[in-house]
Formats: C-alpha cells, sequence, structure tokens
C-alpha cells in the first residue's frame, strides 16, 4: 500500500462534501468513482475515524486521510511451451526445468516463465503462493537447470512447504566449478545476506539480515582445471551454492556474478535429484533429472582436456 496523504481542511473547504473535496485534491490522479469506492472500503478516514458516505460535509480544522491500495499485479498470461513432467500425483508434480527460464515474472520479465508454461498448460495448481507464483513452493535461478516440485492443491503446498521448513526435503545437485578442489569432501557452513552494494547479489555475511546456511559437496570427478562435484545444501538460501563455492574459491563454471566475467558456457548447475517422504501416502519418493545434453557437452570438454 503507497503511504497515506493527508489533507488539513482550511476554512475555505469548510461545507465541502467529502468526495468533492478530494476529487480537487487528488487532481486527475483518481477517477470520482475510483474515489467513492475508496471511501466504501474505509481508505478514507476524517480525523482518524472511517467514513461510509460520499456526502459527508466537511469542517475546518479536520485532517482527511487517505489510503491507496497498490494494483492488484496483472494476471500471468498463459503461454503454450513445452513442460518435462518427471512425476505427478493428484497433490503434485515434478518438472525438468531448462536452463535460462526463470521460475516466474518478475521486473522487467512478464513473459516465457515456468509459471506462464504452468497457466497455459491449464493444470490445477495452488494459490498459495499468489496471483504471480501459482504452485510454486521453491524456486531454481533462472539458470539453473533440473528438478523442480509444484503443488496442484493449496493442502499439498502447505504440506510440501512443512517439508522444505524442516529440512526433510533432500536435494542434490551437480556442479562443475573452477580448480581442481582439494579435499575429496567438505561442509560449508557460512551465513548468507543480502548485498548492501548490489541488491541483486548475496553474499557471505556476519552482519545484518543474514541466515545460517549450509552445504555439504563430494568431488565426483576431477579434470585438468575443473573438478565436477556433487552438492548436497541442508538450506535453500538464494544462490546458495553459488555464493558458498564461490567463497571456497571454486566457482560453478558459467557463473558471470560470483564467478568470472567471461564464462562462455551455461551455468554448470543442476538440480539433480530430490528425496522425501510423501506427505500423503508416507512412501518414499525420488525423483531425478539427468543432465541435459548441453552440461554433459561442457563436462565431456572437461574430460577431452584432460586426457
Amino acid at each position: 500500500m503507497n503511504l497515506p496523504k493527508t489533507y488539513p481542511i482550511d476554512p475555505a473547504d469548510e461545507g465541502r462534501r467529502l468526495d468533492q473535496f478530494l476529487r480537487s485534491a487528488l487532481g486527475e490522479a483518481l477517477s470520482r468513482s475510483r474515489i467513492q469506492e475508496l471511501i466504501r472500503s474505509g481508505d478514507v478516514t476524517v480525523d482518524g475515524a472511517a467514513v461510509s458516505r460520499n456526502g459527508v460535509l466537511l469542517r475546518a480544522g479536520q485532517v482527511i486521510r487517505v489510503c491507496i491500495p497498490e494494483p492488484d499485479p496483472p494476471a500471468v498470461r498463459p503461454e503454450k511451451s513445452d513442460l518435462a513432467v518427471i512425476y505427478e500425483d493428484e497433490h503434485l508434480l515434478a518438472l525438468d526445468k531448462p536452463c535460462g527460464m526463470a521460475v516466474h515474472p518478475g521486473a522487467g520479465r512478464k513473459s516465457g516463465t515456468l509459471v506462464n508454461a504452468l497457466m497455459g498448460a491449464r493444470t490445477e495448481l495452488s494459490d498459495l503462493g499468489g496471483s504471480q507464483r501459482p504452485g510454486i513452493v521453491h524456486r531454481l535461478d533462472k539458470d539453473t537447470s533440473g528438478v523442480i516440485l509444484v503443488a496442484k492443491t493449496n493442502h499439498a503446498h502447505r504440506a510440501l512447504s512443512d517439508l522444505f521448513a524442516a529440512r526433510q526435503m533432500h536435494k542434490t545437485y551437480s556442479a562443475l566449478v573452477h580448480g581442481r578442489v582439494e579435499h575429496l569432501e567438505g561442509r560449508i557452513e557460512k551465513a548468507i545476506g543480502r548485498s548492501s552494494k548490489v541488491r541483486t547479489r548475496m553474499e557471505i555475511s556476519i552482519s545484518g539480515k543474514v541466515r545460517e546456511a549450509r552445504t555439504d559437496y563430494r568431488v565426483e570427478q576431477r579434470f585438468a582445471y575443473s573438478t565436477l562435484l556433487e552438492v548436497r545444501p541442508a538450506t535453500g538460501r538464494t544462490h546458495q551454492i553459488r555464493v558458498h563455492l564461490a567463497d571456497l574459491g571454486y566457482p560453478v563454471v558459467g557463473d558471470c556474478v560470483y564467478g568470472r566475467l567471461r564464462d562462455d558456457c551455461r551455468l554448470m548447475l543442476h538440480a539433480l535429484r530430490i528425496e522425501f517422504t510423501h506427505p500423503f501416502t508416507n512412501a518414499p519418493v525420488k525423483i531425478e533429472a539427468p543432465p541435459p545434453e548441453a552440461f554433459e557437452a561442457v563436462l565431456k570438454a572437461e574430460r577431452d582436456r584432460t586426457v
């Protein structure tokens, strides 16, 4: 909601109707019908009390406050797009999200997202995430490919969210990083917060609004100039894997934000697997999406450089 607008009533305005006064005070910003709607909804107060009639006559010395709610965001436009469904039941579905596809609309991005495609598929989706994020329980970075879960009902959305909050969703990623990782396995436990300099970046921090974060990793294969890791994040902070590995000295290949400025390939981070106990059947669920061809092509090039 926008900050309230305040209008003291001068003697010259005494006796004017409330709606007529606001029409003059707000100029062309709002129509007469919109002003009357604000009055009826309680968003206009006179001396702190809500009024219900448009024709209230004003007295000198009164103070009018008007709160104008932010407009609802535009509905997400359905779009036809092939979705790689790898698991589905009456409660949820799992998709293999491609690299380069954002999960939901955001600033300057209104189309081409996973949500646009979900809306176009006309599948049932939960609405707990709001009109811009139907069905979305968790996210993957735009350039991270792999397994993502979608809730079909509000009941499923709450249950899946509870599993994430309780850290009972076990996620495994494949990551190719620059450099030869020294230790066969390791754990990174460093809090992450938003950068005070660049708001779209996250960073290791010990002050301000930070959240604990833990990432476990294991070496899968070492190449001449890079290492393939199996990565298991215990928490789900924004950009967590990328920030942690970059801080360790092994940025993800293709990461132009936290790694090298001119990597010439896709982000080499893939959500390989997610495992959990189904919240309604209590059956163990293991969902996998093998790395796409572009990911495998980079790995092959690294193997060839090693020979």
